[in-house]
């Protein structure tokens, strides 16, 4: 499985961003001509080698007529739907983009996406950026992105609405769920542009994934840092880990004076809510009171949302966070016809094994109440068809669940995915 890392250590733009992936091996062409297609006219990109702090890098350099107008969302989306030179994944990406940094502006100024103005971001330069980095990951053709925690930089800039902290609101609002980290240096790291691009096409972040390297790509970017090189590192290669692995979040929290009925509810509040899966499990607390641990596991970007469910609906004081990975077996839905109808379940099975065939509880309990026989002869009645078929597994290991996941144990199960939305690069945009 192809896949890329992006190292963002100090932070990312979106000049940064195509620098790299024609530094990890992209034909520049293709870039190119993906932004020529846009049909602006006097727009000229092309890429050079640079030092950054005694390391080469690639940079872009991005020159256009002045006066160019600033563009709304509505206006850049019609400019990529007819560009005819774009692939289908490429106006897919690059509109995604737009979209998110539109959204997180109009959130920010109390509009909405087809009201908000588009200011640095509507501009050439950073319409230049996202497009081309459309083209660009659409290129590299890496069937997983993982990024590294980002760095957003301290201090303050001036924007078109005057001088902000850093994040400017724009960008906090797009690094919503992305795991950040502090990196002492007074300047804006991580541009709009750069974290809607992250935001749009990251599956996961977290440390370099055990993979075999075939390219690394250094984008540069226009900020000399005193004590660092201030690139963009992208390594291009395949997984060597399961594909059908993942991260997630595991939230726990003591309980011990709660009733076992708000427990139950919170629990089946959580799962509606989308959590993978909810436990809870008796333990004995300070001064010998019996308690429970109730525990939710889901996808880092819920976090927050289950964070303030726990605290809302039990009234605890703290919560304990943990990111951890998981490997998953390879699943897909699959259904038995028994003498009692049709019953729903689940295939897994690892690589090159053979499948196991767990049926659904509430499936089975449906089919037992309808028939009026005990729910283990359902069980039964659907385990011993399966047993009797021969099952083709596909020829991938990487299923992607079409219900849900609960990692629990026999017949329960839960999975799911993202997306999102800015407006403006902030007066150094896509540059650092």
């Amino acid at each position: 499985m192809r896949i890329a890392y992006l190292e963002c250590a100090t932070g990312i733009s979106g000049d940064m961003t195509l620098a790299a992936l024609v530094d990890a091996g992209v034909d520049p062409a293709v870039i190119q001509s993906a932004v020529a297609a846009l049909g602006i006219p006097g727009v000229e990109l092309r890429f050079e080698s640079v030092m950054k702090s005694c390391f080469r890098a690639t940079a872009v350099r991005i020159s256009h007529p002045p006066g160019q107008p600033h563009r709304g969302y509505s206006h850049i989306a019609g400019m990529i739907d007819k560009a005819a030179g774009l692939t289908d994944r490429t106006r897919t990406i690059a509109k995604s983009i737009f979209r998110v940094i539109g959204e997180a502006e109009a959130r920010v100024h109390g509009s909405t996406l087809d009201q908000i103005h588009f200011h640095e971001v509507g501009a050439i330069d950073s319409i230049v950026d996202i497009v081309g980095a459309a083209a660009g990951f659409d290129a590299l053709g890496a069937e997983v992105i993982v990024c590294a925690p980002l760095p957003t930089g301290r201090g303050a800039v001036r924007i078109d609405h005057g001088l902000c902290p850093v994040p400017t609101p724009g960008t906090a609002e797009i690094l919503k769920g992305i795991p950040l980290i502090d990196l002492p240096i007074d300047a804006e790291l991580t541009t709009p542009t750069g974290a809607a691009i992250v935001k749009v096409l990251a599956d996961r972040f977290g440390a370099l994934p055990a993979m075999t390297i075939e390219s690394v790509g250094y984008g540069a970017g226009t900020m000399n840092l005193p004590d660092r090189a201030n690139v963009l590192r992208i390594f291009v290669g395949e997984a060597i880990a399961s594909p059908n692995t993942d991260q997630v979040c595991l939230l726990e929290t003591n309980l011990d004076d709660v009733s076992g009925e708000v427990i139950g509810y919170v629990k089946q509040l959580a799962l509606k809510a989308g959590a993978l899966d909810v436990y809870s499990t008796p333990i004995q607390m300070k001064k010998d009171r019996p308690g429970v641990v109730l525990s939710i596991l889901c996808r880092p970007e819920d976090c927050e949302r289950f964070e303030t469910q726990l605290f809302q609906e039990t009234g605890t004081l703290g919560i304990r966070r943990h990111r951890i990975e998981r490997v998953k077996q390879a699943r897909q839905a699959y259904t038995v016809q028994t003498a009692f109808g049709p019953v729903q379940g689940k295939l897994a099975w690892q690589p090159g094994g053979v499948p196991r065939f767990a049926p659904e509880f509430e499936d089975c309990a449906r089919v037992a109440g309808e028939k009026g026989i005990p729910l283990r002869d359902i069980y039964r009645a659907a385990e011993g068809v399966f047993a009797s078929e021969t099952i083709r597994v596909p020829a991938t290991d990487t299923i992607k669940d079409t219900a849900h996941d609960h990692s629990h144990d026999h017949s329960h199960s839960h999975d799911q995915s993202h997306d999102h939305g800015h407006s403006h690069d902030h007066g150094h945009s896509h540059d650092q």
